[in-house]
């Protein structure tokens, strides 16, 4: 028997495939899942118990939210990566360290092959098989549900027909949770009009009084929370535990998928949401203006390169490299209220923001020059469109 690893969620897609390729191709089937957060104990031992039920041979479930932080969610809070302007790259950037961790165990037990349960449809199918064919191109991928075009019908009576009768009824929204936010998919968000409902969201408004936080950042990394020092991880997955109970951080993004057809996913990022305004905020104080500027082109481009899968090429090392000295200054606290559904950034303070009253303030008396030698400046730096309007006056 050959071995197999399958990229193993419990769900219905995955379940087919540890039976099907065990059972019907023989294959001696590993089931890994890796966890990049919102996978509690239970959930891990459930997901266990049914891959050996559906013929597995060993079940392995892989920690990888420090990995995932330290890869990739560091990157996108230096870039204040929001695609589209809205969407924190919540799924497609887990799925990023998700292969990769799959593959890397594939090798480890000297596996030829790999299996996920991705259709022909979205953009998992690209991540997943880009990841694995760059870092092991000698390792066959299998796909039962792309290859096969299976109807989810077809998928629940194979399972029936073999004995595995667990209750597939298919939830009216599904909910995918990690580290940096939770998609949230249903009938509204097949369409271009519906919004989602109040109950969709998996976290629901508790809190209404105001709630004031401050956020301490070191080299632009989240290192404490209302003076509380802890990991950055940490300060996260504390950061979502209260401002989820506020309903921030809802929203639904519309977005090109990599094979080239829109697509809207509704999401559910308050501690993303949060950390990224309040870092730009931050930055705004200590950085120049150009360093601003390049940061934003950057950040754009590392996102996009991310969400399409390429996440591998050097390109995004280099990307990484500017954006982490970036953020040799970027240090200090920010301060935050939270609200019913909103949050506001009320202001910040660091010994490197560039607003420092000592030097001249905007719209003040300035410290640092003088009347007539602002006069001279305004005037040479009206020069050149003093020589366009007379040149083109006619036109």
């Amino acid at each position: 028997m050959e071995k197999l690893v399958i990229a193993y969620s419990g769900g219905l897609d995955t379940s087919y495939c540890a039976k099907y390729l065990s059972q019907e191709e023989g294959f001696e089937v590993h089931a890994v899942s890796v966890n990049t957060g919102g996978f509690s104990k239970d959930e891990i031992e459930d997901i266990e118990e049914k891959a050996i039920a559906l013929g597995a041979t060993s079940y392995t479930s892989i920690d990888a939210v420090s990995t995932f932080y330290d890869k990739v969610v560091k990157y996108l809070i230096f870039g204040n990566v929001l695609r589209n302007n809205t969407y924190p790259l919540s799924v497609s950037a887990e799925r990023i360290v998700q292969a990769i961790e799959i593959v890397n165990h594939a090798k480890k037990i000297g596996a030829k092959y790999i299996a996920h349960g991705s259709t022909g449809a979205g953009n998992d199918q690209v991540r997943f098989d880009m990841i694995f064919q760059i870092l092991a191109p000698e390792i066959q991928i299998i796909t039962p549900i792309r290859d096969k075009k299976l109807a989810r019908e077809e998928e629940i009576q194979y399972l029936q027909k073999n004995g595995i009768d667990y209750p597939w009824e298919k939830a009216k929204y599904s909910i995918n949770r990690g580290l940096w936010g939770t998609s949230v998919g249903g009938d509204e968000t097949l369409t271009s009009h519906l919004s989602l409902p109040e109950t969709a969201y998996p976290s629901q408004l508790e809190k209404e009084l105001p709630k004031e936080l401050k956020l301490t950042f070191k080299n632009g990394e989240l290192v404490a929370l209302d003076g509380e020092q802890g990991s950055p991880v940490a300060n996260i997955e504390k950061l979502s535990a209260i401002a989820s109970k506020y309903a921030i951080g809802r929203d639904i993004h519309v977005g090109d998928t990599i094979i080239g057809i829109k697509g809207r996913v509704g999401f559910e990022a308050a501690a993303p949401l949060i950390i990224i305004k309040a870092h730009h905020l931050l930055e705004k104080h200590t950085l120049s203006k150009w360093q601003q500027y390049q940061k934003e082109q950057m950040g754009n481009f590392y996102g996009m390169l991310l969400h399409e899968g390429n996440y591998l090429d050097e390109v995004m090392r280099n990307i990484e490299a500017f954006l982490t000295d970036t953020q040799k200054h970027v240090s200090g606290d920010v301060f935050v209220t939270l609200h019913p559904y909103r949050f506001e950034l009320n202001g910040i303070s660091s010994k490197h923001d560039l607003m420092n009253a000592s030097f001249g303030s905007y719209g003040e008396m300035n410290k640092g020059w003088t009347a007539d030698e602002a006069k001279g400046f305004i005037k040479i730096l009206s020069n050149s469109g003093k020589i366009a309007n007379h040149v083109n006056q006619d036109s």
